[in-house]
Formats: structure tokens, C-alpha cells, sequence
């Protein structure tokens, strides 16, 4: 199994949420993640939201980490060689030095703010949070892996769980872009 990781320090201002965009962005295409892979945008996202709560929300300096973890012998969309993750996972962390857990909203209507925790739930295979030392760490992970067609030797593949598969993903963003 390959695994690599790679880390971001950030700031408590709001431009780094940008800059956390291009740097993610710039990983992705070193780790064989392609620009317009949904996995890509979907991820973008994702950082912008998490970025965007420890920068607004802590005041604290945070980091950003991306792991990409390629699939065992076997799994699907295994690869050999080490160009890059073929399937696998892609695991997203912000971890700052706030005490205060994350609250999940619902915005109502016109409100502006209250739901990045909402996005990261509908958009992320799974996610989740821990305490860190004195802060925390907010955890994200998206499955890659290619159509279901193409898994395995003629097996089907269900998809379960929020944000499973392509479909939710590009639902996710266009209702994020209506905001």
C-alpha cells in the first residue's frame, strides 16, 4: 500500500484560504489526481470549507494535511509503480489549537454562513473530528476509485453512505455555486 502525505501551515487570515486552495491543487496533480476528475474539485472544495472554519471560526493557526493512500494488492484500481494514487483513498485534515468542537448548522434562506459542516457531510465519504493536544482535528476522506464497470472481475459495487459517488458530488457543488 502507498501512502503519502503531505502538509500545509496556515495562518488565521483569510487569505490563506486561497492559498490552501492552490497548494491542494498543486498536490492533487503530483499524487496522479487529474484537475478534471470530480475527486479534484470535489476535494478543492472540501479545503476551502475546513480552511475556511479554522480560519474564521479559531483565530488560530491550523494545518492543513492530505494523505493519499493507494489501494492493497488487489483493491480496486490498483496500480504499480509509484506515479501516482490510482484508487485508493484521499484523506483531508485541518487540525488547529482551538478547544471548541465543531457545531454543525442549517442556514435558513438567505443566511450566508452555517453550512460548511453541511457540505463537508453531503460531499465527503466520511468525516469527522477528534480532539488534538490542546485543539483539534477535523478529518475528511473521499474514496477513489474508478466506475463501478470497471472494479474488480464482473462483481457489482454498491454505493452507500452520504456523498457516495459522482452524482452526489456534482449535486453538492451545484448547490453550493446556488448560494
Amino acid at each position: 500500500m502507498q501512502v503519502l502525505q503531505v502538509q500545509l501551515e496556515i495562518r488565521p487570515d483569510p487569505a490563506e484560504v486561497g492559498r490552501a486552495r492552490r497548494w491542494a491543487r498543486s498536490r492533487l496533480a503530483g499524487s496522479g489526481v487529474s484537475d478534471d476528475e470530480p475527486l479534484a474539485e470535489t476535494l478543492i472544495l472540501l479545503v476551502s470549507e475546513l480552511v475556511t472554519n479554522a480560519v474564521v471560526h479559531t483565530g488560530c493557526p491550523a494545518v492543513l494535511r492530505l494523505s493519499f493512500e493507494g489501494p492493497g494488492e488487489g483493491e480496486c484500481g490498483s496500480r504499480s509503480g509509484a506515479e501516482g494514487v490510482a484508487g485508493g483513498t484521499v484523506r483531508l485534515e485541518v487540525v488547529d489549537l482551538s478547544a471548541c468542537p465543531p457545531v454543525p448548522r442549517h442556514a435558513e434562506g438567505d443566511e450566508t454562513n452555517g453550512r460548511g459542516l453541511e457540505l463537508v457531510d453531503g460531499l465527503a465519504d466520511r468525516w469527522g473530528w477528534s480532539v488534538e493536544g490542546v485543539g483539534k482535528r477535523i478529518w475528511c476522506e473521499l474514496d477513489r476509485c474508478p466506475a463501478p464497470a470497471r472494479c474488480g472481475s464482473g462483481g457489482s459495487a454498491t454505493a452507500t453512505g452520504a456523498g457516495a459517488g459522482t452524482a452526489s458530488a456534482y449535486g453538492g457543488m451545484a448547490a453550493y455555486g446556488a448560494v
